[in-house]
């Protein structure tokens, strides 16, 4: 490893936060970064100079997940491997994913050049996609990894404009074999930094969250099939709304999700009505839903139950339903060696720290079912995320990456 000076000379997390997000920068202020698009593609090219420029050999593997590798001394066949996922949602903040992987390249360069190369191998990732924005799919990056995502998964995949996934993978040049395999056996654990998302650790006034579990979720496709027809002449009791059904299938859902279990969380955030004319009765609704909890069994029988439920309405007010479920994680527990060495660490330290369940889906969601695996928190502003308003302190951004340099110092040298 040679030692080099960064080309763009950034060395706090702030600032290369501020330097990634000018990759996709919107007119709000905010970020988009969709999978394979061009984007992305100048994002992952500008950390792989960035890799390099520190010191790390680094490389890209045929899903576009792309590595910096700091190489041992002795133990070189199995990796420690921190990072999180480059893409974001559109319009979306520029510290959510980004943040874990900036944090993995600081981590590198300090203990290189505090200690030389480790005994094992250690490895940061950016992974090629996380948050499911331009396809309906989630973690393709971790998920091609571990072997969870295969290619018959994304055959018949498309994008909104209709440009199918293997074709957006193609043209941003990977997929075809000029690059490593994706799938890895040689990963001896997993460590993920990534901002709260919620608003616990500032409310709390904790500096770190050291995550237990993360909760499963399950996303659906809801479709309400009615009858288009005029909205003066025909009579109320003759309609066969799509968005009077809807309405009221929404509405029970989130009431049954608070009767349920204070934990149970059930989101409704995208909607299509067709034709959408104002004065035309809809014949089609398409809705998703969002279930997360953090025990499997509560999450079966909910689902099982609502759409029970739905049906029936459906059948009463006369409209068809069809559901589909395209995303089913289960909860995740995460390593309890690692979350310890990370305490550990804090409590020398007097960091304020709280251990706790995380109720958003990452990375370290894929990666627990496969390896060891640990998640760490640093706090984000009011909770705000997935928006241009989204931000974390420099303060406490410093501290997510001292931590993660002091974990990876104990488990690898």
């Amino acid at each position: 490893m040679v030692k080099t000076d960064p080309p763009i000379r950034l060395f706090t997390a702030q600032e290369m936060i501020k330097w990634l997000s000018h990759f996709g920068r919107t007119e709000r202020g905010g970020v988009t970064r969709l999978l394979y698009d061009q984007k992305w593609q100048e994002a992952q090219q500008a950390l792989h100079k960035e890799m390099k420029a520190t010191g790390l050999k680094s490389y890209f593997d045929d899903a576009g997940n792309l590595y910096g590798r700091l190489e041992g001394l002795e133990k070189t066949d199995s990796v420690i491997l921190t990072g999180s996922h480059i893409d974001t949602v559109k319009d979306g903040g520029k510290y959510d994913g980004a943040y874990g992987i900036i944090a993995g390249v600081l981590a590198l360069r300090q203990l290189f050049k505090q200690y030389g190369r480790p005994k094992q191998t250690i490895e940061v990732v950016s992974l090629c996609e996380e948050e499911g924005s331009r396809f309906p799919l989630t973690y393709w990056g971790s998920g091609s990894i571990t072997g969870l995502r295969k290619k018959e998964h994304i055959k018949e995949m498309k994008d909104s404009s209709g440009i199918s996934f293997s074709e957006a993978m193609k043209e941003a040049g990977f997929g075809l074999g000029r690059f490593r395999e994706a799938r890895r056996d040689d990963i001896d654990c997993f460590i993920e930094l990534h901002i709260e998302q919620g608003e616990v650790l500032e409310r709390e006034d904790k500096a770190v969250g050291v995550i237990s579990r993360i909760v499963g979720q399950r996303r659906y496709i809801v479709t309400i099939t009615g009858e288009s027809n005029h909205a003066g002449t025909t009579p109320m009791p003759y309609r066969k709304d799509a968005v009077h059904t809807a309405a009221v299938l929404i509405q029970t859902l989130i009431e049954q999700a608070k009767k349920t279990n204070q934990e149970l969380v059930a989101t409704v955030g995208k909607m299509e009505v067709k034709p959408n004319i104002p004065n035309v009765i809809a014949r089609e609704v398409v809705f998703s839903i969002d279930i997360r909890h953090a025990e499997e069994s509560l999450l079966e029988s909910f689902s099982n139950d609502i759409f029970e439920t739905f049906r029936q309405i459906c059948q009463e007010h006369q409209t068809g339903i069809q559901i589909e479920n395209w995303m089913s994680e289960k909860p995740v527990l995460m390593c309890e060696k690692l979350s310890a060495l990370s305490m550990g660490i804090l409590k020398r330290e007097q960091v304020p720290y709280k251990v706790m369940a995380s109720g958003a889906g990452h990375d370290a969601q894929v990666f627990g079912q496969y390896v060891p695996t640990s998640l760490l928190f640093v706090p984000s502003h009011q909770g705000i995320s997935h928006s241009p308003v989204e931000y974390t302190k420099a303060a406490d951004l410093d501290k997510g990456v001292q931590l993660l340099t002091k974990t990876l110092y104990e488990l690898a040298y």
